[in-house]
């Protein structure tokens, strides 16, 4: 006698299992949608820049401990603190990188930013060039994202699994450096190979 069992297929995870995963798990405002989007400037804001440039900052010594960082397309998005949007314009021009085409930017309030596909949920399944999850937040992860240091202060551990990364200052003159990296190499002919 042979048991016949019947194995369901994965599920595709819907844009509401998305939006309550992101409202009731972490406590985050969605508006919009279908894909649903994540409102800045109240939880979080965003630091986004080219991939390649995200990349080369997500392997420099000290920070891969930034908090968490999202990708969609050839776009690197890093959570930073409320209120570090309004501050990159300053930042850059006080890091005297003012002027200069770096291709970073920043989202702060009334923002939005596509809500990646939740952690742990089947991102092979979502449409190419979704958003999704490099390092993926977690619930209590507001307290350490990179922000100015008060007084006296510098990054110190927050209430993630990791220790804090760089403070604010420090990630965008660490991105606007790989930003300009990246740029200057896209521009820079490749060497013809002879055989």
């Amino acid at each position: 006698m042979s048991l016949s069992v019947s194995v369901p297929s994965p599920r595709v995870p819907s844009e509401d299992d998305t939006r309550t995963w992101y409202e009731r798990v972490l406590g985050w405002a969605c508006a919009g949608g279908p894909p649903p989007q994540l409102v800045t400037g109240v939880r979080f804001d965003v630091l986004e820049l080219p991939s390649d440039a995200g990349a080369a900052l997500l392997a420099r010594p000290g920070f891969a401990a930034t908090g968490p960082v999202a990708v969609m397309g050839r776009r690197m998005r890093f959570l930073i603190a409320p209120g570090g949007a309004d501050e990159l314009e300053g930042l850059l021009g006080w890091l005297e990188w003012g002027g200069v085409p770096l291709d970073l930017t920043a989202v702060g309030a009334g923002g939005r930013i596509t809500a990646p596909v939740p952690p742990g949920r089947a991102p092979g399944e979502s449409p190419r060039g979704a958003a999704v999850w490099l390092r993926p937040p977690e619930l209590g992860c507001e307290a350490s994202l990179p922000a100015l240091p008060g007084p006296g202060r510098g990054a110190g551990p927050g209430l993630c699994a990791e220790p804090a990364g760089p403070d604010l200052v420090r990630l965008v003159a660490a991105a606007a450096t790989e930003c300009h990296r990246a740029r200057l190499g896209r521009r820079t002919p490749q060497p013809l190979a002879f055989s």
